[in-house]
């Protein structure tokens, strides 16, 4: 018998919905709290790396996901003017039986997630959230923001990096901005665009693009970080544009498709690291709640999957909900996302400030190794 009964789940993205699918499946009643109306997801496209890959497998979503996304097993690295000037082969974390990365829109990742949710039986809540969440040993009585209360066995903040119930639950961690901030555009596809390629230098930090589907793709400008709301939603194509100008290859293409102001996202790179233990009592966090990086690294949702699935298996397999379960976890878990967390950050610092011992193909290479084995 699972160790849980009822879950209540706080937030419907990716690390949410993940444990809520492979939990309901389980026999574990699970209710998900979104704050959000309906599964529209913001930004434009997502990475995964093999490890992602693995887990959505494992969610038995690994074939809508093959079919919505882009494939591939390289990393080209070019210069401004977009000659090659490497060609690197991907670690393949998911093991060889998976793409080593594969890129997608996130709506579409949303909507594999969301119906891996529907199939195992889980419910979502939309428009709803927790206010209150009252710890009585046995369970959690969740005070939601309809005005109901309902007690649960556990309750998990899957609510991403500014999360509401790392607060309520006296947790004092918050992200910090890392210097950097990203331009992104879903966009058009130019032909011969079949992998991530990227370009250290120029006007920017970083200039990539990752293809999402057979004639889609995300590209991205990563300058120094400005304040969010110091471009106007009518000036973000100019800004980006301008910021292009100092790329060529498929960037000429690209610098062209930049026209609507409604499929630019500007973000920051931030981070957060929660200290052990993830949990008070019988409400846990997991995901960008408990851990977020910049992208770096491209393991940002792989982290989000990997910790709902250590956690269901945990719960899952346990015979109750005590200290010792969310130690477990702790054990499977937290150096795993400090070490992502980490070197995404130092990544994001290496461009910032140039450090002559900077090994970025080394530290990448430690990263890859660690996120083969399994969690």
């Amino acid at each position: 018998m699972p160790a849980v009964e009822r879950v209540l789940v706080v937030g419907g993205g990716t690390a949410g919905s993940a444990l809520a699918a492979l939990l309901a499946r389980g026999g574990v009643t699970v209710d998900i709290a979104e704050i959000k109306p309906d599964l529209t997801a913001l930004g434009s496209g997502i990475t995964l790396q093999g490890n992602a890959l693995r887990v959505l497998r494992d969610l038995g979503v690994w074939d809508e996901i093959a079919a919505s996304g882009f494939a591939f097993d390289s990393l080209g690295i070019r210069a401004p003017d977009g000659s090659l000037v490497a060609e690197i082969p991907d670690a393949r974390t998911g093991g060889p039986d998976l793409p080593a990365t594969l890129g997608m829109e996130r709506p579409r990742l949303a909507a594999a997630l969301a119906g891996a949710v529907r199939d195992a039986g889980a419910r979502t809540r939309f428009g709803l959230t927790v206010t209150a969440l009252d710890d009585r040993g046995d369970s959690v009585t969740a005070h939601l923001s309809d005005g109901t209360s309902e007690a649960y066995d556990l309750v998990v903040g899957a609510d991403g990096i500014r999360s509401a119930v790392r607060g309520l639950i006296g947790v004092g961690a918050a992200p910090r901005p890392a210097g950097m901030g990203i331009w992104r555009i879903h966009t058009r596809r130019p032909e011969g665009v079949e992998r991530t390629d990227l370009v250290y230098g120029g006007p920017c930090f970083i200039a990539g693009y990752c293809p999402t589907g057979p004639g889609t793709m995300y590209a991205y400008l990563v300058e120094e970080a400005r304040p969010r709301e110091s471009v106007a939603d009518a000036d973000k194509p100019a800004h980006m544009r301008a910021l292009a100008e100092g790329y060529g290859g498929a960037w000429d293409e690209i610098r062209a498709d930049i026209t609507d102001p409604d499929r630019i996202n500007y973000t920051w790179f931030e981070s957060l690291l929660v200290d052990r233990p993830w949990n008070r009592g019988r409400t846990v966090l997991i995901g960008d709640a408990a851990h977020a990086c910049p992208p770096t690294l491209a393991q940002g949702a792989a982290q989000c999957l990997e910790d709902a699935w250590v956690l269901a298996e945990l719960l899952l397999n346990a015979g109750a909900v005590d200290q010792g379960l969310f130690d477990a976890f702790m054990d499977r878990r937290y150096e795993r996302a400090r070490a992502v967390v980490e070197a995404s950050v130092r990544l994001a610092e290496w461009q910032l400030d140039p450090s002559p011992d900077a090994d970025v193909p080394g530290l990448m290479g430690r990263i890859a190794a660690m996120v083969t084995e399994r969690p």
